[in-house]
């Protein structure tokens, strides 16, 4: 039986771990020495402290830590911002070959980045998260609802990014630096973390996951993240993943937004009978009325990025579909009314012909799929 080889050294690489911090002063200090310490000869340094504008003296600190040591750069805001936006200004000036996020609040281990960077510096991996479910190692043990909140917030992501992630809002991502780059981040709170997931997934990239420790944070110790960062969480999901869903996912998709719409025209069009305006009149006012909340909820979470035409033209295009659609819904209200079935019943089945139209309309010829 042939020796076991053992494994082959990395070579020497260049890490920038960004670092955002608001009103860290307990703990800057304290995290910062500990990303040194990971260092040694084949691995390099880059910390970059992203000061939010913090209201404490965690910009005196970060000042003192880079006069300190020559590994340490800061910015900072002039304004708070959010996470998502402190992270955005430190990748852009990272220069290292690979690049990792650290939070300021100690509740994860930085010597664990070691293995987290094994995959990157091997080249088997694009991006490494690291999970706080996956790994033996001790964890703080804390709130039941946070617990719950985070797996379905990563089962909901897993189901429109095709991934099987365990940790989708874990802290601890790494990335080639030319991969985190390319991305361009919008969210400017803890959206990141779903945005980020959301784009690594669509470029198709190697990821890998492994698990890490945790010691997390009571809001007494200066915990930040709230319920409304885990419904915005919601909408980065949505709004981040929709316009890469197979046509039968959006289709699902465009349900919501279809029969929002549809229950809108429904109730207009029964609110203008009640007053004494016609059907002839009711119908058409009714449903240009939910078209227009129907196209823009397109535009805001469906088909946004799939924009292809200019303003005007794509204005033009969506007028036709509205004609033609508001013909078609008044043409199958007023036969279905004539034959006896009641305006409501009538109206109710010609809005739901109305969504199959509307949604063949949009995807197809309003937001139209890119071509290669």
């Amino acid at each position: 039986m042939p020796p076991v080889r053992p494994p082959e050294p990395f070579k020497p690489a260049k890490l920038s771990v960004v670092i955002p911090c608001f009103n860290e002063e307990q703990t800057l200090a304290t995290c910062v020495d500990r990303v040194l310490a990971i260092q040694d000869e084949g691995l390099s340094l880059e910390i970059i402290v992203v000061d939010d504008c913090s209201r404490d003296r965690s910009a005196g600190i970060a000042a003192d830590l880079a006069r300190e040591h020559p590994e340490v750069r800061v910015l900072r805001h002039a304004k708070n911002q959010g996470k998502g936006a402190a992270l955005r200004t430190g990748f852009h000036e990272a220069t290292g070959e690979f690049v990792a996020v650290q939070d300021a609040d100690l509740e994860y281990e930085p010597m664990d980045l070691r293995d987290l960077l094994g995959p990157l510096r091997s080249g088997k991996a694009d991006v490494v998260f690291g999970s706080r479910f996956l790994s033996a190692t001790p964890h703080r043990v804390l709130y039941f609802w946070h617990y719950l909140g985070n797996l379905f917030l990563t089962f909901l992501s897993n189901m429109f990014t095709d991934l099987n992630l365990s940790d989708m809002e874990t802290c601890y991502k790494v990335f080639r630096r030319e991969v985190i780059q390319s991305i361009e981040i919008k969210e400017n709170r803890f959206g990141f973390e779903p945005e980020v997931v959301a784009k690594v997934a669509q470029q198709r990239l190697r990821i890998y996951e492994m698990g890490i420790s945790y010691s997390g944070r009571t809001y007494a110790e200066g915990k930040k993240v709230g319920w409304r960062d885990g419904v915005r969480a919601l909408y980065c999901i949505f709004r981040y993943n929709a316009h890469q869903m197979p046509v039968p996912m959006q289709f699902l998709t465009y349900l919501v937004i279809g029969g929002t719409a549809a229950l809108i025209n429904l109730a207009a069009f029964l609110a203008l009978m009640a007053v004494g305006v016609p059907l002839s009149a009711s119908a058409p006012i009714a449903f240009v009325v939910a078209a227009a909340l129907n196209y823009l909820l397109c535009v805001k979470l469906l088909f946004y990025r799939k924009i292809r035409w200019n303003a005007f033209l794509e204005l033009v295009v969506y007028g036709v579909v509205v004609v033609v659609g508001g013909g078609l819904d008044l043409g199958i209200t007023s036969l279905l009314h004539r034959a006896g079935v009641s305006a409501w019943l009538a109206k109710s089945i010609a809005s739901l012909v109305g969504v199959v139209f509307n949604f063949i309309g949009r995807r197809f010829w309003v937001f139209p799929p890119k071509r290669p």
